[in-house]
């Protein structure tokens, strides 16, 4: 089986980059979850996942990097593992420029010459641990769906939104997945995203985006920054569950963990846990002090350079 990888990966500290960006919207950053600092500031966690990615995995067999005219100062190009992927590539014409992560991840199918099998990560995911290709995929091909156990979330979304008035985007936006799978299929899985790395098969991305939610996804691809109308990218793994594509397991803190950046007992916690997969969490919550914290902790991680970097 023949396994490939993408990762989103973008520099919100090139100037270039930033200056487009805030051209095109008229705001820089905002406190708030939708444009914060933290989504889109390059912290070097690409680097650190890939040094990761080529100790515990070195069974993948292409790495995608997805993103906008952008391409690490670091990267070596002439790997033959490596292969940049810009938005206008894979992104309709209307979704541009994109600063949505939810938008690009409908279409990350597209990407040429991408395996049936894929693993996707943002770049602050990484292997902590020896994985093999039957952690995420089983014998018959069809992936492992890692879910965090939270089975009354249907009900508690609701009420905690006639309580509040309205959900957090990214509460809003698994409502929604939930909401589809649910009226399309009548199955509810107890379960919400664990925020890591996660198995997916490109035909089950492709229906769900062409086929059976093509009029939903379809709405959500002139949101040029994340919306409360937006579907979560749960919806291609609810779907392979709900068509018998998919195997369900709910994860625990030894198979995967997120460290958020604004704690510091980062190391004690992966002692505890010795989780297999990784993220190092940013957010509104996050300051350039515990960045650079963080990038420390994960040099003394991994220290030894990959053979992706120049």
């Amino acid at each position: 089986m023949e396994i490939d990888i993408v990762y989103l990966w973008v520099d919100g500290n090139e100037p270039s980059w930033l200056a487009r960006k805030n051209a095109f919207l008229g705001i820089e950053y905002t406190e708030d979850d939708i444009n914060c600092k933290g989504r889109f500031v390059n912290n070097d966690e690409l680097k650190y996942s890939l040094r990761s990615a080529e100790k515990f995995a070195p069974w993948i067999r292409k790495i995608f990097i997805v993103t906008d005219r952008q391409i690490p100062a670091w990267l070596d190009l002439t790997h033959p593992k490596i292969q940049i992927i810009d938005h206008t590539e894979i992104l309709p014409p209307e979704a541009l420029p994109c600063y949505n992560s939810s938008v690009i991840e409908y279409f990350l199918y597209r990407i040429p010459t991408l395996s049936e099998h894929f693993l996707y990560a943002n770049d602050d995911m990484l292997f902590n641990a020896d994985v093999s290709p039957g952690f995420f995929f089983e014998k018959d091909g069809y992936p492992i769906v890692r879910l965090q156990r939270k089975p009354f979330a249907k009900w508690s979304y609701r009420i905690e939104k006639r309580m509040k008035g309205k959900l957090s985007t990214y509460k809003q936006q698994l409502e929604n997945a939930i909401t589809l799978i649910d009226s399309q299929f009548h199955q509810y899985y107890p379960g919400i995203p664990h925020h890591n790395m996660d198995a997916y098969r490109k035909s089950d991305c492709r229906a769900v985006t062409e086929q059976i939610f093509s009029e939903e996804i379809t709405a959500c691809i002139p949101h040029h920054l994340r919306s409360s109308q937006d579907i979560q990218r749960v919806i291609f793994l609810y779907y392979a569950l709900a068509i018998g594509h998919g195997h369900l397991k709910f994860v625990n803190k030894t198979e995967s963990c997120v460290v958020r950046l604004q704690r510091k007992n980062y190391k004690r916690y992966l002692d505890t846990y010795h989780p297999k997969l990784m993220c190092v969490n940013d957010s509104q919550r996050v300051s350039d002090e515990d960045r650079k914290r963080m990038k420390l902790f994960l040099e003394q991680l991994f220290p030894q350079k990959s053979s992706f970097e120049t």
